[in-house]
Parts: structure tokens; sequence; C-alpha cells
């Protein structure tokens, strides 16, 4: 062990634009400074405002030099897969092989809205295999299959590129399909430690089961990490709501991971302010307004987060690791507000147990 205040943290990550701002120029300077700090990772969700994933990803190449980049995520149904593929590929060059697309179900009721079909597993094993046939040079014809139909797919003959493919995962076919064929996955936000470990259960053994080596996959904690130096109201607005909006995304879904309780789901929907709000908790919510959901919401709903001192945070952070994940995003907080916790971090880190990792989020140890 011992306090390197130099050296890169391949385990840990962080999301771009955290708290979602009105422009996604800040991006620039959180990827340099991310960097700077050590943070070996950034992930960058996707939201159709000022928050689309391949310009940002584009820029944080930009911004950076040895920073890993991943999507996590962005949704195949949203573009041509020759569009995704391509700019897939143009981000791994563009990044001397930093980049991992990262892809997800998305919202379901936002898809509908939109008017694109609800996204199966089969079509994101689907497109999996596509996009690494693709990548190797291959002319795919008539491709009939559970994403789509094609008379004809190619890049280029000459490709044969190594481009690590992630799974934002939330329920367990989902996890499955990440064991099988994917390379890394991505957690979702509030889970409870017995959720998290079963989730890395099953991710390994479905690897496993398919031939694979279970420790290939590397498996990402989203963890939401807000320390109390930060602003009251900022706190508020990065635990509670972005809590009540996933529980407006997908409550049943998360509820029922969680083993959570559905009635108090129930009487959260019952509440005039949760059930007619316009638009995204998170991001329009007053702090009077929070502090209503805040009584609505459990406070065990609340707990699986890294919150209070920066040692406080970071020891949390720990403990993620020792459910069994291979690194954690420290979710919500940007490179500058997580200084003091990174530096926690590392005054009671163990290298030896990180040597290896590999600087794209997309593989597990280097090759």
């Amino acid at each position: 062990m011992g306090a390197d205040q130099t050296s890169t943290l391949p385990e840990l990550g962080f999301y771009g634009l955290a708290g979602g701002p009105p422009t996604p120029a800040p991006l620039l300077e959180e990827a340099a400074a991310g960097e700077a700090l050590g943070l070996g990772s950034m992930f960058l969700s996707e939201r159709f405002n000022v928050k689309e994933a391949a310009v940002l990803s584009g820029a944080a190449a930009a911004a950076s030099r040895h920073l890993g980049i991943a999507t996590a995520a962005t949704n195949h149904n949203t573009r041509h897969l020759m569009v995704t593929a391509s700019m897939a590929t143009t981000a791994h060059r563009l990044t001397g092989g930093r980049f991992a697309l990262g892809l997800g179900r998305g919202i379901a009721p936002l898809q509908a809205a939109y008017g694109l079909a609800p996204i199966t597993t089969a079509q994101l094993e689907d497109v999996a295999g596509l996009l690494r046939r693709l990548w190797r040079g291959e002319a795919i014809f008539g491709h009939e299959g559970p994403a789509g139909s094609w008379p004809v797919l190619h890049l280029d003959s000459t490709f044969d590129e190594d481009i690590p493919l992630l799974l934002v995962a939330f329920g367990p076919q989902s996890l499955a399909l990440a064991g099988r064929a994917f390379d890394a996955v991505v957690l979702h936000t509030f889970f409870t430690d017995e959720t998290t470990a079963r989730a890395v259960a099953t991710v390994r053994r479905a690897a496993e089961e398919a031939g694979r080596d279970p420790a290939s996959v590397r498996i990402w904690s989203c963890f939401a990490t807000i320390p109390s130096s930060l602003d009251e109201q900022v706190v508020a607005k990065r635990t509670v709501g972005r809590l009540a909006t996933y529980l407006q995304g997908y409550g049943d879904l998360l509820v029922r991971t969680n083993g959570w309780d559905p009635g108090a789901l129930a009487r959260l929907r019952a509440d005039e302010l949760f059930a007619t709000f316009p638009g995204a908790i998170d991001q329009a919510a007053t702090p009077e307004q929070l502090e209503h959901l805040r009584g609505l919401i459990p406070a065990e709903w609340l707990a699986p987060a890294a919150t209070g001192s920066d040692a406080a945070c970071a020891a949390a952070v720990r403990a993620q690791l020792d459910l069994g994940v291979d690194g954690v995003i420290l979710h919500g907080s940007a490179p500058d507000e997580l200084a003091g916790v990174v530096a926690a971090y590392r005054r009671d880190r163990d290298a030896a147990r990180f040597a290896g990792l590999d600087a794209n989020p997309g593989r597990a140890r280097r090759t």
C-alpha cells in the first residue's frame, strides 16, 4: 500500500458532465482535470439535448492523452448500424485504442414516445456480433436477425480493429448477456450491496458457461459519490433528485431488482408533485421540492452511495471493490469535486491489486 499521488488509478472512473449542465463545454476541462487527478476513465452518458455521445467522445479524446473513454451508454437503434460502427472505429483510432463502445437498452417510455421499438436482449446480442464482424473487415450480405435486416453491411476490408464492447446492464438477462458476449459491464446506480454482489456473480457465471474466462469481463460499479464538501442543495439534487429521476423512468425495475418495498414506490407515485412533475426531477426540481421528495423516499433507498466526508466516501468506494467489481465510477461529481475523495482513497490503496488493469475501460487486463 502507498500514497503515490501521481499514479493513474485505472480502477476509478467518472462521468462527464455530471448533473446535466446546460452546455457541454465543461467536458473539455473535465477530461483534462480527471486525467490530471489520476482517474482512469471518463464515461459518457447520452441525453437528447446537449449530450450526444459521438460528439462528446471526440471532445474527450481531444482534451486528454491517456484517459480511457467509454459511452455508457448510447443505443444501437438511434443510429444506423453503419454509423455506430464507423463512429466507434473513428474514436478508437483517434484515441490510440482508449475508446470502448458502450450500449444499453435506454428508457423504454422515452423510446416509445419517440417511435423507437423496445430494445431486446436478442437485439443487443445480434448487434454485438455484427459490430465485431464489421470491425474485422467483413462484408455482411443479407443479414436477417433480431437487430434488423440489411442487404449489405461493410466498413473497410483492411480493418482488423479490437474495439471493446461494454454493456450498461440492469436485470439478470442483460447481466448474463454481458457475461457471454461483451467485454465489460456497467452496473446501475443505487444498487444495494446484495444486488451488486449478485450481479457480479451473474456476469461471471454467464461468462464461464459461454466458455470465457470469467475474469476477462470487466465489471464497473456505478456508485453515486457526493462528498459533503459540496453545497447542500447540490448534494440533494445529485442524491434525492437523481434517484427520483430513476424512479420516474423505471421505478418498478429498480425496486424489484433491489428487493425494496413496492408499497413505498406506490406511495411516491401517488404524490401529486412526483406524479405531475414536468420532465426529469434532477434537472428542474427546486430545493423545496427535493426536500418534499426526500420525505417520501425511504432512507435505505438512498443509502447505496458514497456520501459524507472525503474519508467516508473513500471507504465506501473501497467497500464496493470488495464486492467483486473491477472498478468504481464515481458517479455524480466532476473531477474538481472529487479531489479530496481521490486523495483519501490513495492513502489506503493496494496498488498491486490493480496492476495490469487496462487503460481502456472496456478491457479487463493489458494484453
